[in-house]
């Protein structure tokens, strides 16, 4: 053998040597790495790769702020990413102006339809009930919720489509937004439905008569059920003829319709207006056919605001909704009437 047949040989050897080396090395490593060891020593890292960087984590404290807090406040106007929502008619039910829009902005198909009564029986029977009348089951238990108008007074018909979906999408009163619950497009899916739900329930005999319905069993139904509710007003009319107004039973009939959810009577900001100073006072209103005019809020104010709350709303609660009370009876009206007068005193 040559002496450089001996030097490549030896080199070769020496080579394969240092691979069985590193080997049994990384293997040594690997089986010490598995053993489930606890170190507080950091992880050997050779290339960082940006994964550890200088910087604050959540909730962490830093002192450069005067409150002492490293996460700040987004710049204000500032819109997260797909929030942009720059369609206020879609997005909101309103115009350029922040005035409801008149009518729905979607095209209003069959299976658009048919999606907002699925998404009506899910969230909104409960309270609005199949048809809409506000005989929800929540509202027949007497739980002492603010009773959930009909769609079918005529001054829910009146509302633009706009208001409704804003009832939807922000709340009123008692009622929670649904804004979580239900994505926008169901929201006008839900309108459509209801305004369906007004023109099936307030259809004219002429109307139906395009129609291949039994008009004279539908006659004798509603005739029935009119008959049935007849009996039970007539039964609580008797009963209340028997008794007299009082601010005792003004409390109880305020507390059973929980108007205390909307109206305060220390003065503190409501839904609605606080009774607190409401007898006697002066305030500007707007009417329904929306002028503005000042009135004294006496008790043939109260009786009308408890009846027909839209006849005159005050100017800073023109855009609130408020249910009509008109199912009471007179003497429950006088001793509401009673115990907000008594509050003065």
């Amino acid at each position: 053998m040559t002496k450089k047949n001996s030097q490549i040989s030896r080199s070769g050897m020496n080579f394969k040597g240092l691979l069985k080396t590193v080997g049994l090395f990384a293997i040594g490593v690997s089986l010490t790495a598995c053993q489930g060891q606890i170190s507080e020593k950091p992880p050997v890292h050779p290339n960082m790769n940006m994964d550890q960087q200088l910087r604050y984590e959540a909730q962490e404290e830093n002192n450069f702020f005067a409150d002492g807090r490293a996460m700040r406040q987004p710049v204000e106007g500032t819109v997260a990413r797909g929030f942009a929502n720059t369609d206020a008619a879609y997005y909101e039910g309103v115009d350029e102006n922040g005035d409801y829009i008149q009518n729905i902005p979607i095209d209003l198909t069959k299976s658009f339809l048919y999606r907002g009564k699925e998404r009506y029986e899910i969230y909104c029977t409960p309270c609005h009930g199949q048809t809409g009348a506000g005989d929800g089951i929540i509202m027949e238990g007497n739980y002492g919720y603010v009773p959930a108008p009909s769609f079918h007074d005529q001054r829910i018909q009146d509302l633009p489509d706009g208001a409704l979906y804003s009832a939807i999408y922000n709340g009123v009163r008692t009622m929670p937004s649904y804004a979580t619950q239900v994505k926008v497009e169901d929201r006008w899916a839900i309108v459509a439905y209801i305004r369906a739900l007004q023109e099936s329930q307030n259809i004219s005999e002429e109307e139906l008569a395009e129609y291949e319905v039994d008009i004279d069993a539908l006659q004798a139904k509603a005739s029935q059920a009119q008959a049935q509710a007849d009996s039970v007003a007539a039964a609580r009319e008797a009963d209340q003829e028997t008794m007299e107004a009082s601010v005792s039973m003004g409390a109880d009939v305020i507390a059973a319709n929980a108007c205390g959810t909307c109206h305060s009577e220390d003065g503190s900001a409501g839904i609605g207006p606080t009774w607190q100073g409401l007898f006697g006072s002066e305030a500007q209103v707007v009417t329904a056919e929306g002028e503005t005019i000042t009135v004294t809020k006496d008790e043939d104010y109260m009786r009308e605001s408890i009846v027909e709350p839209s006849a005159k709303k005050p100017v800073d609660y023109a855009q609130a909704v408020m249910a009509s009370y008109s199912y009471l009876s007179d003497v429950e009206i006088e001793s509401i009437v009673l115990y907000l007068k008594n509050l003065e005193n």
